[in-house]
């Protein structure tokens, strides 16, 4: 009886154990909503939301629902960071800008206005000069309150030129900004962050031939993540594998998408050591990506068909063929029934 007890007792003392660690789970979760950082609406009100719902469906202490919910807080928060990153970047982007405009126009205020405004000044002094003299005694109050009138007037002048020009230079370099954003835009894939194949194209012309390697992968799961989730989780998967594969390759290889299921990189190494990379890449980053969907967990999948190629020996437009036929050969291979 009295070990039956002690058991009893034992269970007792684990089941408060285990309701005091879901109880203190679930005010995590819900404290992580009530002081998540305000920063855009457009992001912020969902990541409340979401958070909230997951607090709710962890409170009933399903095993399962407990283990998803480790993915589905990492996603979340993840997102988050990532969302609040962008947007504090381009909080200071605006801030750097404004800050140079501002000091462009102080600047171009405290400048002088050239040898124009130099001899216009050497002229009013010298009417001065001239109504002071005793033959214009009688002309000077009218000579010398004209004087002050075109002075002021020039200043007033002076300085509306000065804050239209420096006007002009911030239209001006908010302009250039704008070009550059839209030119490097333009090269870059905007789900991935990757290169696009066409700057990928110049890249591999420019390189010096037998002084690099190419990894050619084909990913296929973006389009039927689109279809079977939404067009975000394929958004996000995207993303996700360029992360990945970024961290699986060395620091200076250059990465671009080729196409919607085709990447391509330049690694700057032996071919066997990319064909070590090919081979570890191919089993670590196939397989299943946690996503977000509504605030829940899914998990689409890529299944990867990756390969080395050396540049011995090649032009760069035989290279460009040899990349051409590799991702035709494994688009055929894939579309296979």
């Amino acid at each position: 009886m009295i070990s039956i007890r002690n058991q009893v007792n034992e269970l007792e003392r684990c089941h408060e154990a285990r309701q005091l660690a879901l109880d203190s789970y679930v005010d995590a979760l819900r404290n992580l909503a009530r002081y998540t950082v305000d920063l855009d609406s457009a992001f912020t009100e969902p990541h409340r939301r979401y958070l909230n719902t997951l607090a709710e469906e962890v409170a009933g202490g399903r095993p399962e629902v407990l283990v998803e919910s480790r993915s589905t807080l990492r996603g979340l928060l993840r997102t988050f960071k990532d969302k609040a990153a962008e947007y504090l970047s381009s909080l200071q982007n605006q801030l750097s800008g404004s800050a140079q405009a501002l000091q462009d126009l102080l600047d171009s205020l405290a400048q002088n206005d050239g040898d124009h405004d130099t001899r216009l000044r050497s002229s009013l002094n010298r009417l001065r000069e001239i109504a002071r003299s005793t033959a214009a005694r009688a002309l000077a109050p009218a000579v010398l309150s004209t004087v002050d009138s075109i002075e002021q007037d020039l200043e007033t002048s002076r300085k509306e030129h000065q804050l239209t020009v420096a006007q002009f230079q911030m239209e001006i370099r908010v302009l250039h900004k704008r070009i550059d954003d839209l030119e490097t835009a333009a090269a870059v894939d905007r789900l991935t962050k990757l290169f696009n194949r066409a700057e990928m194209e110049e890249r591999i012309r420019a390189q010096q031939s037998g002084k690099y390697c190419l990894l050619l992968i084909r990913a296929i799961g973006f389009r039927f993540a689109e279809a079977h989730f939404s067009t975000e989780v394929m958004a996000e998967l995207a993303g996700a594998f360029a992360k990945r594969l970024r961290g699986s390759l060395p620091p200076n290889a250059v990465i671009g998408r080729w196409s919607e299921e085709e990447f391509v990189a330049i690694l700057y190494s032996e071919k066997a050591e990319t064909m070590n990379s090919a081979k570890w890449i191919s089993e670590h980053l196939s397989g299943a990506y946690a996503c977000l969907m509504a605030g829940k967990t899914v998990r689409p999948g890529l299944q990867l068909t990756v390969a080395a190629l050396d540049s011995s020996g090649d032009t760069a437009e035989r290279i460009l063929e040899r990349v051409g036929e590799f991702l035709t050969a494994t688009q055929a291979i894939t579309a296979r029934p």
